[in-house]
C-alpha cells in the first residue's frame, strides 16, 4: 500500500447529531450517500484499507505488547521482540519492583507512569513562645521550596512584590 494514511471512518451523520456517536456503523439507507460512495462524503470501510499482516496488532514501535501482573511473567520474554505493559491492577509497591526489574532487563515499557517521587519533607519544630496551639505544632516544609525562595530574591511581578511587602510587615509585628 503506497499511502499508509486511513480516513477516520466516522459513522454517518455523527458530525450532525450529538446522540449519534462517531463509532463506525455500516450505512444501510436506500439514499445514503456514504453507502453509494458519492464524492464529497466520508469514505466507506473496505477491505483495501487493512494493514499488512506482518504489522497487524503490533505496538507502534513494531514490538509485541505483553500485559504483566507479576515478575514471573517476565520469564521467556525477549526485549527485542516484546514491549511490556504493566497491569493497572498492580499496586505501587509491586509496580516499583516490576519497573526496576524490567529496566534491568532492558525492556521497553508502554506505561511507565510518572517517575517523579513524592517531595522530601523535613519536620522542624517552631521555636518561640508557646502562646497558641498553632505555634506548638511542627511544620513540614519541602526542602525544594526553601531552596527556590533563596535563589529567587526578586519578585517577578508587581503582585508578588506587593505580597512580599505585606508578608514582611506581618513578620515585623
Amino acid at each position: 500500500m503506497a499511502n499508509n494514511s486511513k480516513p477516520a471512518f466516522n459513522r454517518q451523520e455523527s458530525w450532525r447529531y450529538k446522540r449519534v456517536k462517531p463509532a463506525w456503523r455500516r450505512a444501510r439507507g436506500v439514499t445514503s450517500k456514504i453507502r453509494k460512495e458519492e464524492s464529497g462524503w466520508p469514505a466507506k470501510v473496505k477491505v483495501g484499507y487493512g494493514t499488512a499482516a506482518a504489522t497487524r496488532g503490533l505496538h507502534p514501535r513494531g514490538l509485541q505488547e505483553r500485559l504483566i501482573h507479576r515478575l514471573a511473567e517476565l520469564e521467556g520474554l525477549d526485549p527485542k521482540i516484546h514491549i511490556i505493559r504493566i497491569s493497572a491492577r498492580v499496586g505501587e509497591r509491586k509496580r516499583l519492583a516490576l519497573l526496576d526489574q524490567i529496566r534491568h532487563r532492558n525492556f521497553h515499557i508502554a506505561n511507565p507512569g510518572k517517575e517523579e517521587g513524592k517531595p522530601v519533607t523535613t519536620e522542624e519544630p517552631v521555636t518561640g513562645e508557646a502562646s497558641s496551639s498553632k505555634e506548638t505544632q511542627t511544620q513540614s516544609k519541602p526542602i525544594e521550596i526553601e531552596e527556590e525562595t533563596e535563589e529567587s530574591a526578586e519578585p517577578e511581578t508587581m503582585e508578588e512584590s506587593a505580597k512580599d511587602e505585606t508578608n514582611e510587615e506581618e513578620e515585623e509585628k
